[in-house]
């Protein structure tokens, strides 16, 4: 009900379904998004509001608008206090004078030349009137300052006030007012996620056809040779544009988590948990889709131990290159900067991944760095769920004796099956590192121009 009376009284109803959009490009008008603006403070229900220039950059259409709000709120019973630059005269005539031995304003004059000119200190000398005396002298200050004097005396037994907490939510109701407003705003702007889905789709296919059919020929080198450039690319691919479709969604959504906080309405974790969450659910579903392709164009063996464990790689691969664009983005004063590091780490990545060097043919002293590239754990999960148990022969060029799958996996890339329960539990670990960096940028870095 306060809601519904806060939307009357800023005149929101005609705009209740509008998406805000971003400034300059779609969604609301200036002037509409300054009184949204006006009206999220209201719902504090605020006695006392301050307003800095609430009319700049307006028209004097749209800056009469945004006054007449602004005095609606005023007729409520709270104070305004606000600055105004140049103000028309229906603005100016919204405001409070009433010193006597002032000579009004002329028609068609300009209020705010007019006000400059009759309180400077030579006008106050020629009228021998000075504003400081008067208001110390009038009734007005004598009951503002009984009415502080009032108010700053408490009553016989009052106590101080006391706040448990720092917001008036607990942490699952932040959690589930953020979660609730960001499906809304995935829901009802879906070009992002409606591109992301479109690209998952149209690049599943294309890998798909390139390496049709290749998931159970492994009698030759060639052939496995061919699976892990499969995975390689599959995976690097769509994760990189994950990165970097990301970045300036979150960027966005930044600026409206600082204003929010700062008007105390939740902390950053719940932020950060709803930003991760909603993420997460569309990441599920991009991976369903990918590895439904995937799996079935490229003809693994079906199984449902061998189905699960690419759909889990899969999945948790797209969900910390989400993560690292997110991230970076919130270590770094814009999502440029941060798609500067993105594609400085993608790079690493790339290169010690496993695939363009081999990790047994990696330098000693630099092979520490494929255990840091989480693409490399990915591919090592993949590969080995699929054919690193397979016990079938394997031709390999030059050399009269066959080998193993297994054999073959470990002695050329170095990957063992049994390791595959380690690779899938440091997945999990990149997944909770990402995460907990991109609340702590988030918590403790404040990157606002003013």
């Amino acid at each position: 009900m306060f809601v519904e009376e806060v939307m009357k009284l800023i005149e929101l109803k005609p705009l209740r379904n509008a998406l805000v959009g971003l400034p300059g490009v779609d969604g609301l008008s200036t002037e509409q998004r300054k009184r949204l603006t006006i009206a999220i403070e209201l719902v504090a229900n605020p006695s006392i509001i301050f307003m800095d220039e609430p009319t700049s950059g307006l028209d004097a259409r749209a800056a009469a608008i945004v006054m007449r709000t602004v005095r609606n709120t005023v007729d409520t019973g709270r104070t305004v206090v606000c600055t105004i630059h140049q103000p028309s005269i229906d603005i100016f005539e919204a405001f409070d004078e009433a010193i006597p031995g002032v000579p009004g304003i002329k028609d068609g004059y300009n209020p705010a030349t007019w006000m400059l000119e009759v309180t400077a200190s030579s006008v106050e000398g020629h009228l021998d009137i000075d504003f400081a005396e008067i208001y110390a002298n009038s009734s007005l200050y004598q009951r503002n300052q009984e009415l502080i004097q009032e108010l700053s005396t408490p009553a016989p037994g009052f106590e101080d006030l006391y706040f448990p907490t720092e917001y008036s939510q607990s942490f699952l109701s932040q959690c589930h007012a953020c979660l609730w407003k960001q499906l809304c705003s995935y829901w009802r702007h879906p070009k992002y996620n409606a591109v992301r889905l479109v690209m998952t789709i149209c690049i599943g296919v294309l890998f798909g056809l390139i390496f049709w059919d290749k998931g159970q020929k492994t009698t030759k080198q060639q052939d496995l040779i061919n699976l892990l450039g499969a995975m390689y690319s599959t995976v690097l691919f769509l994760g990189a544009s994950n990165a970097s479709a990301v970045q300036p969604v979150v960027d966005i959504e930044r600026a409206v988590f600082y204003r929010e906080r700062a008007a105390g309405m939740y902390s950053a974790l719940p932020y950060a948990f709803a930003q991760v969450a909603i993420e997460t659910i569309y990441v599920t579903i991009q991976a369903i889709m990918y590895t439904l392709i995937l799996y079935s164009m490229i003809g693994y063996e079906w199984k449902v131990g061998k189905f699960f464990l690419f759909f889990y790689f899969i999945w948790m691969c797209f969900i910390y290159f989400t993560l690292s664009g997110m991230m970076l983005v919130a270590l770094t004063p814009s999502f440029q900067i941060g798609a500067i590091l993105l594609y400085f780490f993608l790079s690493l990545w790339n290169i010690f991944s496993g695939f363009l060097i081999p990790r047994v043919q990696i330098p000693i002293w630099w092979r520490w760095y494929y255990w840091l590239s989480p693409v490399a754990w990915t591919i090592y999960g993949l590969m080995t769920s699929q054919v690193g148990d397979k016990d079938d022969l394997v031709e390999i060029p030059g050399e009269n004796m066959k080998m193993t799958v297994k054999m073959f996996l470990k002695e050329s890339w170095g990957f063992h099956h049994d390791f595959l329960p380690i690779v899938a539990l440091a997945h999990i670990g990149w997944v909770l590192l990402f995460f907990f960096v991109f609340a702590y940028g988030i918590r403790f870095f404040n990157f606002q121009s003013r």
